[in-house]
């Protein structure tokens, strides 16, 4: 009974305290913050308020997970009118803890994944039992870590709890613990969640030999690509990828994206100094679009992938030659209910194959032309010698990833010779028209003019990124 009384005792004068914070932290935070005093603060005052804040806010974090910890143990018997979540009105601790703190759900549930590992059990007699994780348990309850630190460790740790001794999770448990705070053999400054995350999952992988295999085989089962339907001119794509096919489509990410500054030539605004190159106006997400686009492309001219009908898997995209012309209307793609702009049909065509079929106004086959290949393997081999890569100045992907594109367009009568084509990456390629530069071929040279944003006075200028024409540039100017 005195134990239970020290309990309440401590619960109420945590709440008060909590209360009295929060309207001292209310008038101090709207008093320094609402006229916009912290525009004249310090550098050092404006590290020091996020060390401050940050403090604060993982002391509220042990709260939090304290709190959403006892929810989820008092909404789990097997009585469901007995539940806590049943008698505030909820369905689920989710939607109590949602209404409770204005939180989103997925904030939600990284309260209740981070509450697994240090929340106390009951024992029959009414005691408390020790927390899975104590060492975390009570960095947290000390403000050394908040709760991404305490998922990232508690995630892996908690996961192999039913297949190592307790003896073993419990030294990791206080090794991570240590790194969290600081205090660790090394010396080190208090860890970031990222960094706990991987220490964590090293312990996993030390302690953890046969949790290798089952765990192998739940992501075999989950991995999975979606293709949804096309709306507002796009598909939105959802999945899991396996960690190796992740980490290769990573790589190939970081391949691509990857500028070789200094291959090629350096525009700048005049008068700003040597800024190097324009900075790529694209997302991350865009550019992992583009990677993406840029494999699939070179994978399906690979020539290593299975045939379908007797030809390599092929991008049928069909569109009035009337339209292609005039660049305005619709083009179709195989497969893809929503049609697509013309130059999405100009692009594809200029890269690909075309194959002029003749239909007569009842929709009768009249003439079926042969297939054109834009450029033979030789010209191409011709063309990567002399470009290099992406022409473009700063892109640097390499030639085996570009597409060669026609200055002179296809459609307007250009034609299919070395003279006529230049090497575009997928994302320069396909917006060729819409990010300002321009590109010319001058006695078989190609020459790029940068827009005029990048540029005040832009001019035409020869395009240097093959190796062998840099050295002989050199070579020309020693």
């Amino acid at each position: 009974m005195s134990v239970t009384l020290v309990r309440i005792e401590g619960m109420e004068a945590l709440l008060d305290h909590l209360e009295g914070a929060i309207e001292q932290a209310r008038a101090h935070v709207t008093r320094a913050l609402g006229d916009g005093q912290i525009l004249a603060a310090s550098d050092d005052h404006v590290v020091r308020a996020l060390n401050l804040a940050a403090e604060l806010q993982r002391l509220t974090d042990a709260v939090l997970v304290e709190s959403v910890g006892e929810v989820v143990r008092r909404s789990a018997g097997p009585d469901r009118d007995l539940r806590l979540t049943a008698r505030r009105g909820c369905h689920d601790v989710s939607e109590l803890v949602q209404r409770a703190t204005r939180m989103g759900p997925a904030s939600a549930a990284r309260l209740q994944r981070g509450a697994k590992g240090v929340a106390l059990g009951e024992s029959l007699s009414g005691g408390a039992l020790p927390a899975l994780l104590p060492a975390m348990r009570s960095v947290l309850l000390e403000g050394e870590v908040g709760i991404d630190g305490l998922v990232a460790v508690s995630g892996p740790l908690e996961a192999m709890s039913q297949r190592v001794p307790l003896e073993s999770l419990r030294v990791a448990d206080a090794v991570l613990a240590a790194e969290a705070s600081g205090t660790g053999p090394d010396g080190t400054p208090p860890a970031c969640a990222d960094l706990l995350r991987v220490q964590a999952q090293a312990w996993a992988a030390a302690l953890d030999q046969d949790g290798a295999e089952p765990k192998e085989e739940q992501a075999i089962r989950m991995r999975g690509v979606t293709l949804g339907v096309a709306r507002d001119g796009v598909v939105p794509l959802r999945g899991a990828l396996l960690p190796e096919v992740a980490a290769q489509f990573q790589r190939i990410c970081d391949a691509i994206g990857s500028p070789h500054v200094g291959d090629g030539v350096s525009f700048r605004p005049e008068g700003e100094g040597d800024s190097g190159f324009a900075d790529d106006p694209r997302s991350s997400a865009q550019k992992r679009h583009d990677a993406l686009a840029t494999a699939l492309s070179v994978a399906a001219s690979s020539e290593q992938l299975p045939t379908i009908g007797g030809a390599a898997p092929t991008l049928v995209i069909s569109v009035r030659a009337e339209d292609l012309v005039s660049d305005t209307g619709w083009a179709h793609v195989d497969g893809i209910d929503e049609p697509v702009s013309v130059r999405a049909a100009a692009h594809v065509g200029c890269a690909g194959v075309i194959q002029r079929v003749l239909l007569g106004g009842n929709g009768r086959i009249q003439r079926i032309g042969t297939e054109e290949r834009v450029f033979n393997r030789h010209q191409r081999r011709a063309i990567a010698l002399r470009d290099g890569g992406c022409i473009i100045p700063g892109c640097g992907v390499r030639a085996a990833w570009c597409e060669i594109h026609h200055v002179t367009d296809h459609a307007q009568c250009g034609p299919t010779h070395t003279d006529n084509g230049v090497l575009l990456c997928w994302n320069h390629h396909r917006f060729i028209d819409h990010g300002g530069w321009k590109i010319r071929m001058n006695q078989g040279v190609p020459e790029v003019m940068a827009p005029p944003w990048i540029e005040r006075s832009p001019r035409w200028r020869p395009v240097t990124t093959s190796r062998t024409r840099l050295l002989d540039l050199v070579g020309r100017r020693t």
